[in-house]
């Protein structure tokens, strides 16, 4: 009997430790305090790492697409500047040039890409002839973070 009483009092103790540890005090840690030192490099290398984190530069996306289009860098974009990628990508698409975009010359992709689906050359595609023209699509790179739960479980 006295078993039982000693188990029921361990855990209303171990419930009571749990509570106060749960309700005491939060500690606030920094993000960079977080990141694992790199490889090879002590922990007393942290005299070495800048006290700021370094800003980006001066020209934002806004500013480089401007002046993309901003030929004589006036700080004008002039109606032909700004249309300058549309002629040349309508020069591109006028294959006989006659200054005229015909239905098949604006299609050419897609004529080409029906062309290389269409093995059997039947002038229509099959199921698994229609599968291979689906976009490639590109893997996104993802990023080399330590994610919350892996720097919450090396704190403890």
């Amino acid at each position: 009997m006295w078993r039982y009483l000693a188990g029921g009092g361990a855990a209303l103790l171990l419930i009571a430790a749990g509570i106060v540890l749960f309700n005491g005090p939060a500690r606030s840690v920094s993000p960079l305090a977080a990141v694992p030192p790199r490889v090879g490099h002590s922990v007393d290398d942290e005299e070495a790492m800048p006290d700021t984190i370094p800003e980006a530069g001066a020209k934002t996306r806004e500013e480089k697409r401007f002046n993309r289009y901003d030929k004589d860098r006036n700080g004008i974009i002039a109606r032909d500047e700004f249309l300058a990628q549309r002629r040349k990508a309508y020069a591109k698409l006028d294959t006989n040039h006659d200054g005229q975009l015909s239905f098949d010359e604006w299609a050419v992709k897609a004529t080409e890409k029906f062309a290389a689906a269409d093995k059997d050359k039947s002038g229509s595609m099959t199921a698994a002839e229609f599968a291979t023209t689906a976009p490639k699509r590109r893997a996104k790179p993802k990023p080399d973070c330590p994610t919350v739960a892996a720097s919450r479980d090396e704190e403890s």
